[in-house]
Order: C-alpha cells, then structure tokens, then sequence
C-alpha cells in the first residue's frame, strides 16, 4: 500500500490493498466541484460519503472559497443530504483571518473585500472587519465573493497602495459552478495587484497556512486530501506531505493530468468520491519506460502515448500517468496523449 509519499517524487499513481476509508483516518474533502457544484450535489457524492462516514471515516471540508461561513456551508451540506457540522468546515477564511491575526494588534479593524465568511473569521480571531478605507483598518483581506465590483476592489487598491498589509484567502483562478467554470478569487486579486503592483500573503490551498489550519481544526493523523485540482487541492497535499486523492467532477480533465508536475501528481485517482470505497489498483513499472495497470499496458512512442489491452477505462488512465509521467521527467517534454485518451473515452 502507498501511503505517505506524496512529498517525494510520484512517477505513477499509487496502489492501496483495502478501500482508502480503512487506510486513513480523516477525509479532508474539497467542496466546489468535488461534493457540489453550486447548490446541486454531485453525482455519487451523499451516497458515499454516507458509506465513508459509517465505516469509521472522518470527514472534515476544506474549500478555498471564502464567501460563506462554515455555519451556512454546514447547512448546505445537511440540506444536501450531507449531516455537517460548523466545525467540519475548514475554509481559506480561517486561514487568512489567523495570518492577519499574526501580524495585527488584537482588535484591530480589518478592511474586508470579500463576503460573510471572511468577516465573521476576523471576528473569531478577536479583529473588526470593515468596509471603508475611511475606518482606518490596520490590514487588508479578501476574499471570494459573488457581488465584489468595482467599487470594493477599489477601496482595497486604495489600501494596499497605502502600504497596509494585504492578504488574500487564496488565489484560484476558477471556481465551478452549476452552469459551468466562472472567474475565482484569483481573478479578483489579479485586479488589485494590477492596480497596486503589490503582491498579497495568500492563505489557502496549496499554501502551508491552509494546511496548518486544517490539521489544528481536525487533529487529522492520517488524512488522505480529496480533491479535483492539481495547483490547489493536490499541490497542498504535495506540500503537506500526505497523500491525496483526484476526482475527475470539477476542474482537473485526464489531459490535465498526463502532463502534471510532480507536485500535482496525486496518490490515488477515481471518477468520483465513489473511489474512496475502493481499493486502488498497483501502477506497475513493466521495464523499458512500459507500465501497466488492470489489463492495459501503455508507453510512450515517438512523443505519442500508446495502449494496448482491455479493461476498466480508469486502470487504462492509471497505466498512462505511469507511461507520461516517466517520460516527462526523463525529457521535459510531456507525451501527446489525445488518442490513447480517446481510446479509453476519456
């Protein structure tokens, strides 16, 4: 069984001989694209986290969209079908509000671009938010929220280019929602920085601060990140030195992850939250740059990925991420993989 190594350098996915709700301990499981995509549950996703719950699972969520209190997140999930409790939610809020915490007096005001999530984490960390530059905040934050305009990422230029600290609760670029791919925080930090020149302390996945947040929230020994992006949900794990599992129900496509880095390779991949009931089939390194996974095979060949054989479509992908992973760290050049994707419908 893999466990533990995703720290160091991962040239295939890894292999576990029981299903992972017995391997680990905690789940520590993204939100958007992952449980839901905005207010529907994705598919497979109640039913198995009930069955992941039962069998002794811990499950704890970990979202880098700072918009909503873990209150209302809590809710959402109970609504859902999910029970949640506000302590089961673990946001990039929290993680911010601690950093301004650390480098303001307690009590200090807090200019807050971004929504209720953000303003009530301040509170718990014994700060004031507020919405003016004219309050006179001793830092600014911000985060995600649907109604930021121009307005609010004004008063925010004004303070960051006043020198006051600035920290964002993360920086993804995108967020999926249930019409599709929209604009992140990213986009919006983007906008200030433009503005500014400055550059912000970011708090959320795959940052250390998120991480940190999470274990002291959850006491987790042996969590198992689950997630469905490789420069957020994975790259954390990366960072954190745990292991980590992708769902392929939000940003991350198989393209995506033929080609990744070794920080965004994950332990394990599954369809849906449906793998985290599974055992995860070995990747083997077959010699001469081959591996295989179930019944297919797969290699690189003149700059192209091939498979051969038959088999469950998800093993194929398994075999092909050992095959363009080890190719892409012998060459740097990542192995075209359209057809051997297409092959498997995918």
């Amino acid at each position: 069984m893999t466990q533990g190594a995703a720290g160091g350098s991962r040239v295939a996915p890894g292999g576990c001989d029981r299903p992972l709700t017995g391997a680990y301990d905690t789940a520590l499981l993204d939100l958007d694209g992952v449980v839901y995509a905005g207010p529907a549950a994705i598919e497979h996703a109640v039913e198995s986290l009930a069955v992941a719950r039962a069998a002794g699972m811990r499950l704890a969520y970990v979202t880098n969209n700072a918009s909503r209190p873990p209150r209302v997140v809590a809710a959402h999930l109970s609504e859902l079908g999910v029970p949640a409790e506000p302590e089961d939610v673990i946001n990039s809020a929290q993680a911010a509000a601690r950093l301004v915490s650390e480098r303001v007096p307690a009590g200090s005001k807090v200019l807050v671009v971004g929504g209720a999530g953000l303003e009530e984490a301040l509170v718990e960390r014994g700060l004031v938010p507020v919405r003016s530059l004219d309050d006179d905040p001793a830092a600014v934050v911000q985060g995600y929220d649907p109604t930021i305009g121009w307005a609010d990422l004004a008063e925010a230029s004004y303070a960051v280019g006043r020198g006051l600290p600035w920290v964002a609760s993360n920086t993804d670029m995108s967020i999926p929602t249930a019409r599709g791919i929209a604009p992140g925080n990213g986009t919006l930090v983007a906008a200030v920085r433009a503005a500014t020149g400055a550059e912000p302390e970011v708090a959320g996945k795959p940052l250390p601060p998120m991480h940190r947040e999470t274990v002291i929230r959850t006491g987790a020994r042996r969590p198992l990140v689950v997630g469905d992006r490789l420069d957020t949900d994975i790259e954390g794990a990366f960072n954190g030195g745990v292991d980590s599992l992708l769902v392929f129900t939000g940003v991350t496509t198989p393209a995506m992850l033929l080609s990744a880095p070794v920080e965004h390779r994950p332990t394990y991949l599954a369809e849906d939250l449906r793998g985290l009931l599974e055992a995860q089939p070995e990747v083997v390194a077959l010699g001469g740059g081959v591996f295989g996974c179930g019944g297919w095979s797969a290699s690189v060949v003149d700059g192209a990925l091939r498979l051969e054989g038959a088999g469950e479509r998800w093993d194929g992908l398994r075999a092909l991420c050992g095959a363009a992973w080890s190719a892409l760290d012998a060459t740097g050049a990542a192995a075209d993989g359209r057809k051997a994707l297409a092959e498997l419908a995918l």
